[in-house]
């Protein structure tokens, strides 16, 4: 027994040397990368992306008492008035896809992409909707969709993070870390934020008088010590540790590399309407291409400025203004690279907007988890396909619905991976991402 615990630690310390080597799915993925554009505030899809001519037909009415029953908002009473949608939309490409006059961009791409009008979520409140969007769970230290891809997949590249997060807009998400936490997975398959300007992570480069030589021994120092100690314990943390140690040496050369767009023809900062230098969406959705292209498994842009409970107009105009060209030059550049087969590209919030007004004003809407819009590219998802619908109102999925956990479920299986058996031991159990709830791959959504 002592010695088969002892080969037991071996074999854990020598496969743990490496937790971000390359690994294989549970079967052939039909994609190997994730860019995850995440609308934090959640966009009100009547203004974007689900019109409705009925909701615009009796706009300051009242909504009928029978879809209020049971029903919770955020801020507002729901016997507000209905609010119609305050923009134009017209069909577009050859799939006939609804876009909104906000989105000129966007309407660009609709036949290659899979826009999902049946979103379901469990929360109403921002951070536990976002902690629930991104981790499968409302509560905080459960381990993020880009942790679990990390941790199945590993990376291509060993001179770079498997998980980036970069955010812009007025504010940070309001879930704050904990939406690309690797909760109980090991530490380094954690989101490493990224600044789009300056130092690209905090403190990489070396303090005044210490050069690359000395950095290096003392790394080599600390590194033998962890190893030692890797040797006797077989600890997976310790394992972690010294990878990260030698991720952040190497990244000190390959990051400020990645991160300079000024190396990028012309053509291609117009086309995403980025600028060297400057801190924007559109510089890091240039980034994020990069770092696909680099090897990089998982990159999640945030972009916090759609929570409209006013403005609604105003707020929309300029986040589309920030956010449309540059989310469309992403699908247009990973597909004529050849990217875009094995990346899915997810765009939407952590949840939708009443269709009942918000204020005096008629400007503004509340939260609402029962029916809101997400859309998909590449990766095997279906281009050109419209699925789910709501009622006339948008206030409940009438067809097709897509919960939040079968978002995940579809997502692994395209990465390569049955959700149910995509397990992690803690604290007795065996945890998913999906959690303990039923899921359903959306086979309908895939191509």
């Amino acid at each position: 027994m002592a010695l088969g615990s002892l080969a037991g630690r071996s074999a854990l310390a020598e496969t743990s040397s490496n937790p971000l080597a390359p690994k294989m799915p549970h079967f052939p993925p039909r994609a190997k990368n994730v860019i995850f554009l995440f609308m934090a505030g959640a966009p009100s899809q009547f203004e974007l992306l689900d019109p409705k001519p009925e909701l615009g037909r009796f706009s300051g009415t009242l909504p009928p008492a029978s879809l209020l029953e049971e029903y919770r908002t955020a801020f507002i009473n729901p016997n507000s008035k209905l609010l119609g949608p305050q923009f134009e939309f017209a069909q577009h490409g050859e799939s006939g896809a609804w876009v909104s006059e906000l989105m000129p961009h966007f309407a660009e791409i609709v036949d290659d992409v899979t826009i999902v009008k049946s979103m379901v979520t469990d929360a109403f409140n921002h951070a536990p909707a976002q902690i629930l969007m991104n981790t499968g769970s409302q509560q905080f230290g459960r381990p993020s969709l880009g942790s679990w891809t990390s941790y199945g997949l590993g990376t291509e590249n060993q001179n770079l993070p498997a998980f980036v997060v970069m955010s812009s807009g007025t504010n940070g998400p309001s879930g704050g870390a904990a939406n690309w936490s690797s909760g109980f997975l090991p530490t380094v398959h954690e989101g490493v934020l990224f600044r789009s300007t300056g130092e690209p992570v905090l403190y990489l480069s070396n303090p005044p008088g210490i050069d690359d030589a000395a950095q290096r021994d003392t790394l080599d120092a600390v590194t033998a010590l962890n190893q030692s100690r890797l040797d006797v314990m077989g600890d997976p943390d310790i394992a972690t540790r010294i990878s990260a140690f030698e991720l952040a040496y190497r990244m000190q050369s390959h990051a400020p590399e990645l991160m300079d767009i000024a190396s990028e023809p012309d053509h291609v900062l117009e086309m995403y309407g980025a600028e060297p230098g400057a801190s924007s969406f559109a510089n890091n959705c240039l980034l994020a291409r990069r770092m696909v292209e680099s090897g990089v498994r998982f990159v999640q842009l945030y972009h916090e400025s759609w929570d409209q409970h006013g403005n609604l107009r105003k707020g929309l105009q300029k986040n589309c203004e920030d956010t449309d060209q540059a989310c469309a030059a992403l699908v247009k550049d990973l597909k004529a690279r050849g990217l875009l087969d094995d990346t899915i590209v997810i765009w939407g919030g952590e949840f939708g907007r009443t269709p009942m007004v918000q204020g005096d004003s008629n400007d503004g809407r509340d939260h609402h988890p029962n029916a809101f819009t997400m859309w998909l590219a590449g990766g095997g998802f279906s281009p050109g396909l419209t699925w789910g619908e709501s009622d006339d109102l948008g206030f409940n999925v009438t067809q097709g619905k897509v919960h939040v956990h079968d978002l995940h479920a579809t997502l692994l299986h395209q990465l390569g991976f049955d959700h149910a058996r995509f397990t992690h031991r803690f604290q007795g159990l065996d945890a998913r991402l999906t959690g303990v709830e039923l899921a359903r791959v959306v086979t309908e959504l895939i191509g």
